[in-house]
């Protein structure tokens, strides 16, 4: 499906850093609430880290993640749904192709919003060179796919591994001087000259105001089940935030 210029609508119901999995299973009543239409969106933008791992050649991260995977697609049947693929699910194109897959290599994503140029991201572009080689090496196919034998012939203790790792992770830590690491890399990457942007990836829920940018870092749904909605009456982009109930 093509991206040029993705319109962002009002009523786009915007979900980012759910981190799905056996430990945190609240996504899926959200997403069957969207399917069902007791939660009204006129889009659906899942923001990355939906799950906690899915990678497109690990087979088994699939069969974990499939009931979640079915209900996004079928959704898709009924509004648009824009993925950005984030660090923890990516090469995704198999499970869903009949949504707007964003990869990393794409992000931010240029959208417009009204009369706005507003910029899209899961939030770990343009990081420093060890972290950019580490994702690139992460998303080979050619590495994901030797992954994935040896994860078969070990039982599985691979998976089993990072399973252990990411539920010790803290998720829900504040950044310190989390404005100033903000207008710094806003500034690298000469991103000010659009009207704002919106990523998840620190879950900081926050927002900040650079001489007009709109800066809006989302909070993790795996944190507190937090989503958000862009509001139909603003002429200004704006989120409101709920949570599942």
């Amino acid at each position: 499906m093509s991206l040029e210029l993705f319109e962002l609508k009002p009523g786009a119901l915007l979900i980012a850093d759910a981190h799905y999995s056996d430990q945190r299973p609240k996504l899926i009543e959200l997403l069957q609430s969207v399917y069902d239409g007791n939660t009204t969106a006129s889009q659906l933008i899942l923001m990355g880290d939906i799950f906690d791992l899915l990678f497109g050649p690990i087979a088994l991260t699939y069969e974990r993640n499939k009931e979640a995977i079915e209900i996004i697609n079928a959704i898709a049947m009924k509004i648009e749904v824009l993925y950005l693929e984030g660090n923890h699910d990516f090469l995704l194109k198999r499970y869903f192709p009949e949504i707007y897959l964003v990869p990393l290599s794409s992000q931010p994503l240029h959208v417009r919003f009204k009369d706005q140029d507003i910029l899209l991201a899961h939030g770990d572009f343009g990081s420093h060179l060890k972290y950019r080689l580490y994702t690139m090496l992460i998303r080979s196919r050619m590495v994901l796919s030797l992954l994935n034998v040896l994860d078969w012939v070990s039982a599985h203790r691979i998976i089993h591994y990072l399973d252990d790792y990411l539920e010790k992770k803290d998720d829900c830590y504040k950044i310190e001087a989390f404005e100033d690491l903000v207008k710094e890399r806003l500034e690298i990457h000469s991103l000010l000259d659009y009207d704002g942007i919106i990523e998840g990836h620190f879950h900081q829920n926050t927002k900040f105001d650079f001489n007009g940018f709109n800066y809006i870092n989302l909070a993790a749904f795996a944190c507190n089940e937090r989503y958000f909605v862009v509001k139909s009456s603003q002429e200004a982009l704006e989120l409101e935030e709920f949570r599942l109930r």
